[in-house]
């Protein structure tokens, strides 16, 4: 799940540990191509056709990999006490909210978002109600849903481990479970800084993304039906949602390494009307799923692999081949190296940003089509389905 989503023109203030840090970022201009994507229908119910959308002229941003300033960004954070602030700094700019736990409201490990009225709230003021998104999950009875979703044999890989996206505990929290959802709305509305509400935005980014898959699939799989789908990296599965929805007759699986991301996953489908085909919610690694070969049509992962090592990639990429079935499709999407917009970025937000995302680099400099091709996958295409995304995809041969 992708958490972080920089504005365009920022001017950030924040302190901590009693001292101030203060940075502006602006952008800068550059020349740049258009890539066109296919005309098709921006959302999964149709209208309109997909906008072109720009690449930059470089193969990833100059801030990523192994270019100097890409190492002198790493030697910034790798500094302890700075990178506690970058931290700090980058959860302000994301949602400019402060998180305490408020004594006396521990029961049933109850969370309480408290506003600094120094701030707005980022989130907020593009009409995502976070404070009360996460106040309605960490209040409710998701813990009971624990139970049933965690898988105790899980083994969770080292890089997991990692602090992300601010949260000490990374992924491995009620907080950041709770948070997901508003703080992947933040980002789909930051992907599409021109459209007129949230709604429009979503289904700009979720419906490109969504006949990026269909229009592969149709192209390439032989007339396969889609009976089966795997969202790997489900996060609270608000990507497993949408495939539901857009492929009603097919039963779609939501597999994640976070217990509590599946807990309030299964909450949230339980609060809306029943399906034909119920989710189904499963704890493992995507590198290893444990599930049978052959076994789907159709393996996504949204936003997952800028989170993951480049060996884990490989991992997930060779899995998802294994459980595919002949003609089955796989759906990457996630930053685009290429994308004019994140080329772009200031100093201040892209050091921002490489503080909480610590893989950031290996993805960066990840060849992903090669590696789909290497694990067997043909017909693999890129295209970019918004200003900063690209979807991957690519075919188990006949």
């Amino acid at each position: 799940m992708a958490l972080w989503a920089p504005a365009q023109n920022l001017s950030v203030v924040f302190s901590a540990n009693g001292s101030e840090a203060r940075m502006r970022g602006m952008w800068r201009r550059r020349d740049s191509v258009v890539v066109r994507t296919a005309s098709s229908e921006v959302s999964s119910s149709g209208g309109g056709e997909m906008a072109a959308y720009e690449e930059g002229q470089l193969e990833r941003p100059n801030w990523a990999g192994e270019t100097p300033l890409s190492r002198l960004v790493g030697a910034i954070i790798s500094f302890k006490p700075l990178y506690s602030v970058l931290k700090l700094g980058a959860r302000q700019v994301l949602i400019r909210l402060f998180v305490a736990w408020l004594p006396g409201k521990c029961e049933k490990k109850k969370w309480k978002l408290k506003r600094n009225m120094d701030w707005n709230s980022t989130a907020e003021k593009t009409n995502i109600p976070w404070r009360e998104m996460t106040n309605e999950i960490l209040e409710s009875d998701v813990y009971k849903e624990m139970e049933s979703t965690e898988n105790p044999s899980v083994v969770y890989p080292d890089y997991y481990l990692n602090p992300f996206h601010a949260y000490d505990e990374g992924n491995l929290s009620w907080l950041a479970a709770a948070e997901a959802e508003a703080a992947t709305m933040s980002m789909v509305r930051r992907a599409t800084p021109d459209a007129s509400s949230l709604e429009e935005a979503i289904k700009i980014v979720r419906g490109n993304w969504l006949q990026a898959i269909e229009r592969h699939h149709l192209q390439y799989s032989g007339n396969s039906t889609i009976r089966d789908i795997l969202d790997v990296g489900c996060s609270v599965g608000v990507s497993t949602r949408f495939l539901a929805d857009k492929f009603p007759s097919a039963k779609v699986t939501g597999l994640d390494l976070s217990p509590y991301f599946l807990a309030v996953a299964q909450f949230k489908e339980k609060e809306r009307a029943s399906r034909k085909n119920p989710i189904n919610w499963v704890h493992a690694n995507g590198e290893d799923t444990g599930l049978p070969s052959k076994s789907f049509d159709i393996v996504s992962m949204a936003y997952v692999l800028h989170e993951c090592p480049a060996r884990a990639i490989v991992g997930l990429v060779r899995e998802a081949f294994r459980l595919l079935r002949p003609g089955g499709t796989i759906a990457l999407t996630d930053n685009s190296p290429k994308s004019k917009v994140l080329q772009e970025l200031s100093p201040v937000l892209f050091t921002l940003m490489k503080s909480t995302e610590p893989f950031l680099d290996e993805y960066y400099l990840t060849d992903l089509e090669g590696r789909m091709r290497e694990a067997g996958f043909v017909n693999v295409t890129t295209v970019l389905t918004d200003k900063r995304h690209r979807t991957v995809t690519g075919t188990v041969p006949l």
